[in-house]
Order: structure tokens, then sequence, then C-alpha cells
């Protein structure tokens, strides 16, 4: 069965079937609603979707039926829990979904805005915050968590190592890596390397602003990150990271951020120039490529406009499968390549902002 693509936009989920190398929108679900997640559940091919309600807050969906129905769950909340003292905490954003391994078939992580890890251990029927994290000293203590862009940091990527589901690293903007290796009992800030240029001390051990945390499955020890500022990857699971961004700065700043399943030596980035300013280096959208982990990288922009444009993709907009690529903006604007990167084509110029994609 060939995949289809979710994307989550500020005005609903659109889903896109491919058809004979022809990718057209067959579905819109939840119009008119912002979707802070859409993520596929690939051990039970389960849709999950979390929508940012104007005024009914965080929802959070599942579908069994590739979206023929859906079945809302009971968000987690902060009862009880302080963000600071005197600071009763509450649920902002859900971020994003990962689910906990093949050996826990009813485990779901959960990302969220401000700061708080949740696990599930029945599939999504009731949450817990996992407050060895919450209750971290770098948070608690001495307040090195903070929001950039937002008010509250906020945990965006979880990344599950396929051979020990007992091994997770968070990514928290601001505030860095984390790893357990005991399933949430414990957590190490792994953040050697990094450089957080707008802190007194840009090597300080917490503070960091990852954008985006992927890990190459082929070889689970190989991760890379887009970060504020730049891109960096590690070959010992997080012990020490190496910044790659390319020579003269370029590229360096961006959110988005896609690697090779079996080749830990590739990667794409989108850049982006500067966080005061959010648009696209010169005006032009470009990907760039690295086939040496970053030593090199060469733009893959063939197909896409070469025009001014202030399109800007989002850390979660940004997606691989196998041979075929996929980013939204947010201006609503589509683009997909079958081979690789190396060529690319709009899908659609019409959707609203996109937020998320994920394919099926």
């Amino acid at each position: 069965m060939e995949p289809k693509l979710l994307v989550g936009t500020s005005k609903g989920l659109v889903t896109f079937d491919n058809t004979r190398q022809r990718w057209t929108a067959t579905a819109v679900h939840f119009p008119g609603l912002s979707i802070s997640v859409a993520y596929v559940d690939h051990r039970t091919n389960t849709w999950w979707v979390g929508i940012s309600h104007r005024h009914w807050g965080e929802k959070l969906y599942y579908s069994k039926s590739e979206g023929k129905s859906w079945d809302e769950v009971q968000t987690p909340g902060y009862a009880n829990f302080f963000y600071r003292p005197g600071k009763p905490a509450s649920l902002k954003k859900i971020w994003t979904l990962q689910h906990a391994g093949h050996d826990r078939p009813g485990g779901l992580w959960m990302g969220t805005e401000p700061g708080g890890l949740f696990y599930s251990d029945d599939y999504g029927k009731s949450f817990h915050l996992i407050e060895s994290l919450w209750n971290h000293d770098s948070r608690m203590d001495s307040n090195q968590w903070f929001g950039a862009g937002k008010d509250y940091p906020f945990i965006h990527s979880i990344v599950l190592d396929p051979r020990d589901s007992n091994h997770v690293y968070v990514g928290v903007s601001c505030a860095g890596v984390f790893e357990t290796r005991d399933g949430g009992g414990s957590w190490r800030a792994k953040n050697e390397g990094l450089i957080a240029a707008y802190l007194p001390n840009p090597k300080a051990e917490v503070g960091h602003d990852p954008h985006r945390l992927l890990l190459c499955p082929a070889q689970p020890d190989i991760i890379w990150q887009q970060n504020h500022c730049g891109i960096f990857r590690t070959t010992n699971g997080g012990e020490l990271w190496e910044d790659v961004s390319g020579n003269e700065g370029f590229p360096k700043y961006g959110f988005a951020l896609a690697i090779d399943d079996m080749d830990p030596q590739t990667a794409w980035v989108i850049p982006a120039r500067s966080d005061e300013q959010r648009i696209p280096v010169d005006l032009k959208l470009t990907v760039c490529k690295t086939t040496d982990s970053g030593k090199n990288w060469v733009s893959v922009s063939l197909g896409l406009p070469d025009l001014t444009t202030f399109d800007l993709v989002l850390r979660h907009s940004f997606v691989k499968r196998k041979s075929t690529l996929a980013f939204g903006t947010n201006n609503g604007n589509l683009y997909l390549s079958d081979d690789g990167g190396n060529s690319w084509r709009v899908i659609s110029h019409n959707l609203a902002m996109v937020n998320y994609l994920a394919f099926t």
C-alpha cells in the first residue's frame, strides 16, 4: 500500500494520497482547527492528532481507521505541580508523541510545553508526568530551563534507542538534550560540545536550544540536531557533540532537519536567517544536503522557486520516508522529492501554515 502524507496545518489536518507518483489531497480532518501534532505509530498504524483549540485548550485524538473515525482521549494535566514556586503549571501545548518500543505495546511518550514529559502505559487512556525530569536540579533549583521564542521551555523531540526501550533522549528548548537509561527514572544532561552563544557561558551544561533531534536507526549512537547555534552531530550517543555547520555559516541556523535511516553520514537541512528575522537566507528557499557527516554541504534545490520568498520551514514540517522527502512552509506551500532530495516539485500552494508532517 502506498504511504499517505499527513499535513498538520493551522486550519486542519490534510491527508495526501500517492497514486502513480501523483500526490493529491483526499481529505481534511478537524477543519478550521490548529494541528499541533500529527503522529503515526507504525506499530499499529494508529494516527494521533493534537489540536490547539482557541477556546478549549489542547485536545488529543487517535484513529485506528486512517481517519475514517476518531476517538478523543483525555489530555494530561499538571494538577498540583508548579512551574516555579508559587506558579502553578498548566498544559500550554502538546509538541510531540513517540511510541515507547515494541516491547512496550501500550507505551507512549508525550512532550509538552511548559517542559513536561508525560508517559502512558495504557496507550493514551491516561498519562502521568515524569517527575524525575520535571524535578531535575537544572530546572527546579537553578532555573536553567527557559523559554526562547515561547514563554516556557518545551519538549519537542523524543528519541528512542531501537536497541533498548529504556534508553531515551529528549530535546528541550531551552535547556538542551537529556538522556535516561532507566526508562525515565533518572536523567543526565548531554550537551558537551554544544554552544549557546546567547548565554554568559556559551558552554554551560544546561541552557542550550536544540530545534530538532534525530537518531540514525542503523547506527543509534549517531544523533543529529539542528540547533539555534548551528548543526551538531554526535557519534557516541551524546557524550560529545561536534559542530558540523557549513563553511562561513551556511547552512547553520534553521529549524528543520531530516536524516537518512541507513547512512549516518547523510542529512538535510533548510537554512533560515537569525532568530530575530526567521526568513530564508537571501530570501531563497534552499535545501542543503551532506553525505560526509557535515564536512561539506551542497544545495539540492532543483525545482524549488528561484524567487524572493519568505517561506519558513518549522521544526516538524520536514520528513523523510525511504527516498521520499517532503516539507511544508509557514505560507502553506508543500514540496516533495521522490529522489532523495535531488529535485523537488510543488504539491500544494493553497494550504494554511504547515505545523507538522508525517508519513504513514
